[in-house]
């Protein structure tokens, strides 16, 4: 495998990766753009298949696609794992605001569907909370 040439096909059905994601990493320079046989098709080396199951992975973490091309350029460098730990703390900790906003809504959504009858009234307190913006923001934001 370490020889072989891979098409855009081939690498999407070895990586997960869809072929449109391949090329959009190839347009901003996250990909490395593959040497091109004579019938101008991408040739991928076995390295490409590393690489963009890395990024992949990135991904599935949530870090962002600069976060990801940092990652790659540090995941080749001999002593780097100060900068790595940096960027992955830095994700976790928008990872751990998110679920504590997640939360946050969880619970107001679980108090308007508890207020809530279900029934064939035409008063519906989940609507009225959607419709009263003011209101739902005030609550929102900490005093």
């Amino acid at each position: 495998m370490k020889d072989r040439e891979f098409t855009i096909g081939e690498l999407a059905r070895l990586t997960g990766v869809s072929i449109e994601t391949i090329r959009y990493y190839e347009r901003i320079g996250l990909m490395p753009r593959p040497a091109r046989t004579e019938g101008g098709r991408r040739a991928f080396r076995a390295g490409s298949v590393a690489k963009l199951n890395f990024i992949r992975r990135c991904r599935e973490l949530g870090f962002r696609l600069d976060d990801a091309r940092a990652l790659l350029v540090l995941r080749g460098a001999q002593s780097c794992c100060l900068d790595v730990k940096s960027i992955a703390s830095r994700h976790l900790e928008t990872v751990r605001a998110k679920l504590r906003d997640l939360v946050e809504m969880e619970a107001s959504l679980a108090a308007l569907v508890a207020r809530c009858p279900g029934d064939a009234t035409s008063e519906c307190p989940v609507l009225d909370a959607l419709d009263d913006a003011g209101a739902v923001e005030e609550r929102a934001v900490p005093a």
